[in-house]
């Protein structure tokens, strides 16, 4: 699937939102000031060169002011909707290149800003659990040739690749743009810029009337049955822009809305940085780090609270905004199965982590958090070498994603390994009912991905299925290769913390240098709750690369050549196609001989079943 070049004319229409400050309460007590990481692997782009200037204070617009004396409470906005529908969009595919020109840096274009990413070292007790690792077993099942490259290099680097999987599509989101797939055949079938030069962008529409629409997020929510896309701007203020689909079809109509995510807090003005985006049974929520819009130091956390019900229609939403002064870089859980509220984790220290919640969220929300310990202590990661002389660097031990399945809860992050060597971490958290239950979460296992001969592992994601089986994307390089993208899972009944052996899906031809994102997203699909659907990329001659491909966590059966846990005709069929079309994987004694034997061996995989 070739990427994308985008037309340059421009079309803006600005909605005129109205603002509501409706100021609520929700006291909690005994909260501790959480710090971030280690600083010794601090990327270059949290210190931004030739960054822009905001907007005076008296030109931006008004701000959502938290009272400084009570930052527990929670503040009430609302925004109306703009309806877009794609199928107006002309042409349909605005990304058929990779961007030539000058690639811009999503750091040099962010305000200035930093904060103390050091965490407390806590080491090893006799309470902390063993670290499982990656052992040789089949567990994945990946057939060739059903990935496809997704969107190439655009205007910005680096991409932080998200998708969705609904019924039929593919949604996928880069800095900074947005394209659907055909779920079947991977064909492209819509594409445009999240702001200007799209015909129009995305979030144009909205007001987005910028070249810089920054850190997309999306996902498919099957509670809703909506694709949800999340994205910040910064063009001399700071909004937080959402887009809901009015169903399963991204193709259409979306209901749209430019939120603004200025923070007052006692007459200092904060902008948002770094969004975590997921879903529970009743709202959606964004997380994001507060740096101050001029000087100034950290301000904490911000947590948004949209309620879906009204989104659902385009009708206008009331959402909740809360800013305690404490936590950074949270990443939401992705919520299955029954959800009534949402989970949060972010890194306390170097052998702890913190799980947070909102009780209430649309109506009354306050927020409680709880520390999970046992972990291994771990630092952030380094630079990570790659074929060529090529360095990665990794950003730091942040959480990278969460998901949430039937009280499970799991996280991963990428941490410093072996002498020179990044690893890929991952946690599974048994939530115990909490908050609810009276009794606390408590960590079930955690496992590595670590590799010989320098292999390096970044940017885990990972994700159940409707069968607790798990799966994981990350990518990988080492001295004597090129950045590429890789897969493993486990079943729940393996040994505690081990985790397959990865299998590479996609891997670039040139070397990688700088900045290579933030993370890697994997989903898993709505028809089957079965197959894990995952985007990652790798380097191009031209710049980079995303690739979305698919797999499914089951012990081997050679004969589903559908790879659907099931033995029919259609299997047959298939297997008919390529003995008469003499493909190699029908060679299956492999002595360059199409026979009777070949046939026979399949005959007795069929019989086998699948187990």
């Amino acid at each position: 699937m070739p990427p994308t070049l985008f037309n340059t004319k421009s079309h803006r229409t600005i909605s005129v939102c109205s603002l509501t400050l409706i100021v609520g309460s929700a006291m909690l007590a005994g909260c501790t000031n959480q710090t971030a990481r280690d600083a010794s692997n601090e990327p270059a782009s949290f210190q931004p060169e030739g960054s822009p200037a905001p907007l005076p204070k008296d030109q931006r617009p008004p701000s959502i002011v938290i009272d400084p004396n009570n930052r527990d409470a929670f503040v009430r906005t609302t925004i109306e909707a703009e309806i877009y529908d794609t199928r107006t969009v002309s042409p349909q595919i605005q990304i058929s290149e990779p961007f030539e020109g000058e690639i811009g840096m999503i750091k040099h274009q962010l305000y200035q800003h930093s904060r103390d990413k050091s965490l407390d070292f806590v080491p090893d007790n006799a309470r902390t659990l063993p670290v499982g690792q990656a052992v040789e077993m089949d567990r994945v099942n990946h057939a060739g040739g059903t990935g496809f490259e997704g969107i190439a290099q655009t205007e910005w680097s680096p991409p932080d690749p998200t998708l969705a999987v609904g019924p039929d599509h593919i949604v996928e989101t880069v800095n900074a743009a947005i394209a659907f797939y055909d779920k079947d055949t991977g064909n492209q079938v819509f594409s445009t810029h999240l702001g200007t030069p799209g015909t129009p962008g995305f979030f144009e529409p909205v007001g987005a009337d910028s070249n810089f629409v920054f850190d997309p997020k999306v996902f498919y929510d099957q509670k809703a049955e909506r694709f949800v896309v999340v994205a910040l701007e910064t063009s001399g203020a700071s909004w937080i822009d959402i887009a809901v689909s009015d169903d399963s079809d991204p193709n259409g109509v979306w209901y749209k809305y430019r939120t603004p995510s200025v923070i007052d807090v006692g007459g200092d003005d904060y902008w948002v940085d770094y969004p975590g985006f997921g879903f529970d049974d009743n709202a959606w929520y964004v997380t994001g780090n507060l740096f101050p819009l001029g000087s100034g130091s950290f301000g904490g956390q911000l947590f948004r609270v949209y309620p879906k019900a009204p989104m659902l229609n385009g009708d206008p939403v009331t959402f909740n905004d809360l800013a305690p002064d404490n936590g950074a870089s949270l990443q939401v859980a992705q919520m299955f199965g029954p959800a009534p509220q949402c989970f949060f984790v972010s890194r306390r220290n170097s052998s702890s982590l913190r799980v947070w919640t909102i009780n209430d969220p649309v109506n009354n929300p306050d927020w409680q958090r709880v520390t999970v310990d046992q972990l291994s202590s771990a630092d952030g990661p380094s630079q990570d070498a790659n074929n060529n002389g090529g360095f990665i660097s990794t950003l730091d031990g942040r959480i990278m994603n969460v998901h949430y399945r039937d009280g499970n809860l799991y996280a991963a992050h990428a941490i410093d390994g072996p002498p020179g060597q990044t690893v890929a971490r991952w946690y599974h958290i048994d939530m115990n009912g909490w908050p609810n239950s009276g009794s606390n979460p408590n960590l079930v296992q955690q496992g590595e991905i670590t590799g010989d001969n320098g292999r390096h592992y970044f940017f885990p994601a990972i994700y159940s299925d409707r069968d607790h089986n798990v799966g994981l994307i990350t990518a990988s390089s080492s001295p004597s290769t090129y950045a590429s993208v890789r897969i493993s899972g486990r079943f729940p009944s393996d040994p505690l913390g081990t985790m397959s052996e990865p299998v590479e899906v996609a891997f670039g031809d040139t070397a990688a240098n700088g900045r290579w994102g933030d993370y890697l997203d994997i989903a898993v699909d709505p028809d089957d709750d079965k197959t894990f659907w995952i985007v990652g990329m790798y380097q191009r001659g031209f710049g980079w690369q995303t690739w979305i491909d698919t797999f499914t966590i089951q012990a081997p059966c050679p004969a589903d050549l559908d790879n659907n846990g099931l033995l029919d005709f259609f299997d047959i069929s298939l297997y008919i196609g390529s003995f008469n079309a003499q493909v190699d994987s029908a060679d299956l004694n492999d002595d360059g001989v199409w026979n009777f034997f070949d046939v026979s061996l399949y005959i007795q995989q069929f019989n086998a079943g699948c187990p």
